[in-house]
């Protein structure tokens, strides 16, 4: 896949750090959250005959503060504005809807679980290119007129204005999350969503604020004994009724809702056994699994770990289908991994439009993306030197010792503070959003826009 530069957005402040990256239904917007509270919303330009070089391109539509920062003085706590997860609802009518959550609490062991409130928000966003003129009740100013003024009756017009984008809050829905929280699935029902922090998982009703009903809850009764988090969930594309959550020991439970209220005991448990030639001290930690994506078709889930990317067949437990190397060539540097706290990083990982490709992210701006068809896989990457429009990205090749071609580059050599952790897919084409620390960039397949 020849994956070309398509645009490139650059900002510098910490708070500007890109958090969480999502295409609507349509690819026609794309949301990103970042770790000061905010949400911008990109929308893609119609295509131009006038100027071909521009068509499709994606332009700041809508920026809005969704969280601010908090602090909780009966435990002394910052709550963080940071924007974890952001969702679009399928859009109903001519407005949109999305949903966003903040915070972000630290893990000291697993023992000790910093609790923080968290929100999650329903945001309502709408156009505004026409205003109503000719009140009879109004004057131009808005301001009520004195009715014994009043001694004619007008029909009021609509007149053009120029385009306002207007984002408000619909809805606040709070208090039900203690724990950091990892994850929000909007239902195929289009009327839940599930919210998923690192015990428990809840099920809201959109037009519901003040209640969710606890549907997984794996909190012990002595934290003493907690032996695992759950790290990401995910409701299936197509069955309201089922939803998967991993957990930090590198699991999968598939969950179906009409079996019992509380689904503590799964359906299905998705789990690989380890090859003892591979154990070591960090093979726990490794085997984390940090991101699970259904398919659009339903059939596979897609997992991340700290080395690989598996995708796993839903009639099939034992073990995945397909298991696919992000970095293999870092194995062996785990253990300063460890002591800068890299190994910690939690990767997303994405589907394209028809199943037939993955990608994830890696270190030194570096993405990967495998083709399960062909089973060929490619390393690219997102960076300044290539920022350019129209510029093709050149697949890269890390080296591991022995001859070094001349583009390789050396794997101490990596930069291990750029990492790519937030990527997306646009739903049917191939276009992709990449979120390189504090940069969004988006790329096109240059082969299939010329097809088109």
């Amino acid at each position: 896949m020849a994956m070309e530069k398509f645009q490139h957005w650059e900002t510098v402040r910490a708070a500007d750090i890109i958090s969480t990256v999502e295409f609507n239904h349509t690819g026609e917007l794309l949301a990103t959250g970042d770790k000061g509270g905010r949400v911008v919303i990109f929308q893609r330009e119609p295509e131009s005959k006038n100027e071909p070089y521009n068509q499709g391109e994606y332009n700041v539509y809508s920026t809005f503060q969704s969280h601010e920062p908090e602090f909780d003085y009966l435990k002394s706590l910052e709550i963080e504005e940071k924007i974890n997860k952001i969702k679009w609802l399928p859009q109903q009518n001519a407005a949109h809807s999305l949903l966003s959550t903040n915070g972000h609490c630290w893990l000291f062991g697993m023992k000790h679980l910093l609790q923080t409130d968290k929100t999650i928000k329903l945001w309502k966003i709408t156009e505004r290119d026409k205003r109503p003129e000719g009140y009879n009740l109004k004057d131009e100013e808005g301001k009520l007129k004195d009715l014994s003024t009043v001694t004619s009756l007008q029909v009021p017009v609509l007149k053009p204005m120029d385009l306002m984008v207007e984002v408000t809050p619909r809805r606040i829905f709070a208090n039900g999350h203690t724990y950091h929280v990892n994850s929000i699935s909007v239902n195929s029902d289009c009327e839940t969503y599930m919210s998923a922090d690192d015990l428990r998982i809840n099920l809201w009703h959109l037009a519901i604020t003040d209640r969710s009903f606890n549907i997984v809850d794996i909190k012990p009764a002595n934290m003493e004994d907690l032996t695992e988090v759950i790290t990401a969930s995910e409701f299936h594309p197509h069955h309201c009724n089922l939803f998967v959550y991993s957990s930090s020991k590198g699991s999968l439970r598939l969950c179906d809702m009409r079996a019992s209220a509380l689904c503590d005991k799964h359906s299905k448990l998705y789990e690989e056994p380890e090859d003892p030639s591979n154990r070591s001290f960090f093979s726990e930690i490794i085997s984390s699994v940090s991101d699970v994506k259904f398919s659009h078709s339903g059939r596979y889930m897609l997992t991340r770990d700290y080395l690989t990317v598996k995708v796993w067949d839903l009639n099939m437990e034992t073990k995945p289908v397909e298991t696919y190397q992000v970095h293999d060539y870092l194995r062996s540097k785990l253990c300063s991994l460890y002591e800068n706290d890299c190994i910690f990083d939690k990767f997303e990982c994405a589907w394209n439009g028809s199943d037939s490709v993955i990608m994830t992210g890696a270190y030194n701006n570096f993405f990967r993306m495998f083709d399960r068809n062909t089973k060929r896989d490619v390393t690219l990457e997102a960076s300044r030197e290539s920022s350019k429009p129209r510029a093709i990205l050149k697949p890269r090749r890390v080296c591991v010792g022995g001859k070094r071609r001349k583009d390789d580059i050396s794997v101490d050599s990596l930069d291990f503070t750029k990492k790519i952790l937030h990527t997306a897919w646009h739903p049917t084409e191939n276009i992709i959003a990449i979120a390189a620390t504090n940069n969004l960039y988006i790329f096109q397949d240059k082969v299939n826009s010329e097809m088109h």
